[in-house]
């Protein structure tokens, strides 16, 4: 097919047009883009689609909030084919309770929503000193993130709304105390067990398979004894570090970039503080909270008497006790060291002058600019290295762009070899060899462990006519293409070859069925004469204490019948071996033993069933279905 489109571009060019004008004519060119950009339909929910572009932006911003709420996290964490699948499920979740919402005309009140953004501490940050909310803040705030505040107010609406879909089952939840204790008492019953065990690996040395049972099994598990498909290959790898390394940064744009950014470069400016506390917390009676302040005000009139005892009256009557023996000094400090009001107050003040009360939540302060430390302004030639690293860099972002067209075009039109892509952009080329479909676990190698790069290099016209991949796109400003030099298919290895496998793996499975033969032929000798048993001390087993026994034994031993007792149980474990469990005794529980945290955990869990079942029902009736598979 690429063979023929290579040879007739022409002929391919003209019926392209003839197919694609009449739907821009119909479309229009943006609806038509649109559409190809959008992708395919990854899940549905009361008839309207979650496209696979609305799917990768929504983990895309997932991820970038993990990456700035956790900036020492390792962020490759957050970018898996695991984490992505959530967050499809998650928008799945919040769209399919938006639609109940709606259906179920649950609204939200003007008070019941500024409650909930009162409660937010990003807006909370923005109130001024009385308690106001400093409007241009919060829009800032909200246009960094893409919003305007009548969007941010709707979401937060909508979000309330949906949360009342599944409160209601959860508030509802009822659990009966005598139906939790019959529950509990079976959940956390303790019986008194013998067990004897019979370990596949005790009849091993017994177990001699003929060269007939090796074939057999050889030919009948011939899926297990595969070589994995492999490639040697080589790549190229375009990203930010690789375009920047080729920028020549000229001088004169060196040092326009120094004149532009000189305040910025500088640094902050810093300014000494000394201050008189007095303490009234903001949660304090109003009586208490005006007396503090008449003494404030006491304290205001004797500095303005006499300016040079402002270190003295600090020691004797400031209640900061970090600042009060040093005369009120606060040191050098810059912009966002302290609360707002404060340091609205400080940066207001010229040097040797006294504030007024200024009040915050600590209480209400006097306050005295003894210093200004203006920021030493380095000069070009002290910056020029790290002023050239950020303007290569802004550089190479802005040219990425037009390296990656390039780039997707190069692999694509010259695909029998990368070394045209690589000169032109100066990549180097880089190999691997061996390389399988599936990425090793903990992989050095970003690039080698990526699903979608390992896809494509394994697709069919990159195996069968040893092109280039195309262009993959493995992160933010990240592409990559490779291509085959070697492949070698996955084959069944000849049986010489992993005879040693196929015997121990024989020997296994005899060996455990004659650990079942043995133990099921003493069970049901026991049973015939108790007394001929050898079986282990008895111990006293529940689900909470399970005397190092496997789980399969525990539940068979808590699920047999005790109205005959002593009862007998025979648990085949596969390949482990076979046990033969004695039931002898029902053991009282201590009912006053954590009874109360026992009951709220069953309250929790019959909320949980009740609220899983409920969710399950809105699926059904809104028709909520995910269309790809989770990986």
């Amino acid at each position: 097919m690429f063979d023929f489109v290579r040879q007739h571009t022409r002929i391919m060019q003209f019926l392209l047009f003839l197919l694609i004008f009449p739907s821009f004519v119909l479309f229009g060119l943006e609806g038509y883009n649109r559409s190809l950009e959008k992708g395919a339909p990854v899940a549905t929910v009361d008839g309207v689609d979650i496209m696979q572009a609305d799917w990768d932006n929504a983990h895309r911003v997932q991820v970038d909030r993990m990456r700035s709420s956790m900036p020492n996290a390792d962020i490759k964490l957050f970018d898996t084919p695991e984490a992505k699948y959530s967050t499809l499920e998650r928008m799945v979740r919040d769209r399919l309770l938006q639609v109940a919402a709606d259906q179920l005309r649950l609204g939200v009140s003007d008070q019941r929503l500024a409650g909930e953004l009162q409660q937010n501490p990003n807006i909370a940050a923005l109130r001024r000193a009385d308690g106001t909310l400093d409007i241009e803040r919060y829009r800032q705030l909200l246009g960094s993130q893409g919003m305007t505040p009548e969007m941010f107010e709707a979401q937060v609406r909508a979000d309330l709304a949906s949360r009342q879909v599944m409160s209601g089952v959860g508030v509802t939840s009822f659990s009966p105390a005598a139906l939790a204790n019959v529950t509990l008492n079976a959940f956390y019953e303790q019986r008194q067990v013998q067990v004897a065990r019979f370990a596949a690996s005790d009849y091993a040395s017994q177990i001699k398979p003929t060269d007939a049972d090796l074939q057999a099994y050889y030919k009948s598990h011939a899926e297990q004894f595969q070589s994995v498909e492999r490639a040697d290959i080589e790549y190229v790898v375009l990203d930010l570090a690789s375009v920047q390394k080729n920028i020549v940064v000229p001088e004169a744009e060196l040092k326009s970039y120094y004149e532009q950014n000189m305040s910025r470069l500088a640094g902050l400016e810093e300014r000494r503080v000394s201050h008189i506390l007095i303490n009234a917390d903001k949660t304090a009676p109003a009586a208490e909270r005006d007396k503090a302040r008449a003494k404030a005000q006491e304290l205001l009139l004797a500095v303005q008497q006499s300016p040079d005892k402002f270190a003295d009256l600090a020691r004797k009557n400031s209640q900061d006790t970090g600042s009060a023996a040093k005369g009120g000094d606060l040191d050098f400090f810059g912009r966002g060291a302290m609360v707002k009001p404060f340091e609205d107050a400080a940066f207001a003040l010229k040097k040797g002058e006294t504030s007024g009360i200024v009040e915050t939540e600590f209480g209400f302060h006097i306050m005295r600019l003894t210093d200004i430390k203006q920021p030493k302004q380095k000069s070009f030639e002290e910056l020029r290295a790290s002023l050239e690293v950020d303007v290569r860099r802004q550089l190479a972002q802005r040219k990425f762009a037009e390296a990656a067209e390039q780039f997707t075009n190069m692999v694509y039109e010259q695909s029998d070899s990368l070394k045209p892509v690589a000169e032109r952009l100066k990549l180097d080329i880089q190999r691997a060899s061996g390389l399988a479909r599936e990425a090793l676990p903990n992989a050095g190698n970003a690039v080698l462990a990526n699903p979608k790069f390992l896809a494509s290099v394994f697709s069919a016209d990159s195996i069968e006519k040893k092109r280039n991949t195309e262009a993959v796109e493995l992160g933010a400003n990240v592409l990559a293409a490779a291509r085959i030099t070697q492949h070698s298919p996955a084959r069944t290895l000849p049986l010489d070859e992993v005879k040693a496998r196929v015997l121990e793996q024989v020997k296994a499975i005899q060996s455990a069925e004659r650990a079942r033969q043995e133990g099921a032929a003493k069970l049901t000798e026991w049973k015939a004469a108790p007394d001929a048993a050898k079986l282990s001390a008895p111990i006293v087993i529940s689900r909470e204490e399970k005397q190092q026994l496997a789980p399969a034994v525990i539940e068979a031993a808590l699920r047999s019948s005790t109205q005959t007792l002593p009862a007998w149980v025979g648990v085949d474990l596969g390949t482990s071996g076979y046990v033969v469990v004695k039931v002898e005794k029902i053991v009282p529980r201590d009912m006053a033993k954590n009874r109360a945290r026992e009951r709220d955990q069953y309250a929790q869990w019959w909320a949980s069933a009740e609220g899983l079942a409920y969710y399950r029902l809105l699926k059904e009736k809104f028709k909520a279905e995910i269309k790809v598979a989770r990986l």
